[in-house]
C-alpha cells in the first residue's frame, strides 16, 4: 500500500481558499450534479471514491431488480403451449435467461469486492503492481483489479499457457 500513500501526498495539501468537502449526514461525499472524475484531480479522493460507490451500487441493484423479475417470470409463465416448436422456443428463450444471471450472478460478487475495497482504500489500485488503475478504466470497468498493463501481461500468460 505504499503506493497509494506516494499518490496522495503528491498532490500537496489544499488550504488556503480551497472550500470544505460537503458531507451528508451518512458520512458519505455530496457530489456535484453531472460529476465526472478526472485526472486533474488527486487519485481516488473522497468525490472520486463515492462516485465508483454509488456507479457499483446502481450496477448492483439493476443486476438485482433484473433478477427479480426473471424470477416473477418464471413463476407466471406457463410452458403449456400446444405447439412443440412454440415450447422449444420458449425453453430455449428461458435458457438463455437463466445463463445471463448466473453470470450475472458471480457478477455480483465481484461487485461486492470492489465496494469493499472502496470501504478498506485499496480500490483503484493493481492487486499486482499497486499502480494506480487508470480512471479511463474504472469507469469502463468498475470491477478492475488490475492496470491495463498487468491485464496486458496476465492475458499473454493464459495464452501461453493455453496454447501447450
Amino acid at each position: 500500500m505504499g503506493v497509494q500513500g506516494k499518490v496522495k501526498a503528491g498532490k500537496g495539501n489544499r488550504s488556503g481558499s480551497a472550500k470544505p468537502r460537503k458531507k451528508r449526514a451518512n458520512g458519505k461525499a455530496a457530489l456535484p450534479k453531472g460529476y465526472s472524475p478526472s485526472e486533474d484531480e488527486e487519485f481516488m479522493n473522497t468525490r472520486q471514491r463515492e462516485y465508483f460507490r454509488r456507479k457499483l451500487l446502481t450496477w448492483r441493484n439493476d443486476i438485482l431488480t433484473a433478477t427479480r423479475e426473471t424470477i416473477q417470470n418464471l413463476q407466471s409463465h406457463s410452458t403449456q403451449e400446444s405447439d412443440i416448436a412454440d415450447r422449444a422456443s420458449i425453453e430455449s428463450d428461458r435458457l438463455i435467461e437463466l445463463r445471463t444471471r448466473d453470470r450475472e450472478r458471480k457478477l455480483l460478487a465481484k461487485i461486492d469486492d470492489a465496494l469493499a475495497r472502496l470501504e478498506d482504500g485499496s480500490y483503484g489500485f493493481c492487486i499486482e503492481t499497486g499502480e494506480p488503475i487508470s480512471l479511463k478504466r474504472l469507469e469502463a470497468r468498475p470491477i478492475a483489479t488490475l492496470s491495463i498493463d498487468a491485464q496486458e501481461r496476465h492475458e499473454r500468460l493464459e495464452r501461453t499457457y493455453r496454447d501447450d
